[in-house]
């Protein structure tokens, strides 16, 4: 995975871990969740936005 080992992905979850704390991980995972679910919705609208114009100008 990018080039990372089991030890390296260790010592960057440590770190993050020391850097954050424990409590705070659960809130940046729900935050960094939400944010690639929109940033997915957000590819995906300009699409949706397409087919309703060309629905629009078939239509009429």
């Amino acid at each position: 995975m990018f080039g990372l080992g089991t030890t390296e992905l260790v010592i960057v979850l440590v770190v993050v871990l020391i850097f954050f704390g424990g409590k705070r991980l659960p809130q940046l995972g729900r935050s960094l969740g939400s944010s690639i679910t929109n940033f997915k919705k957000g590819l995906k609208e300009p699409d949706e936005e397409k087919k309703d114009q060309q629905d629009d100008t078939k239509s009429s």
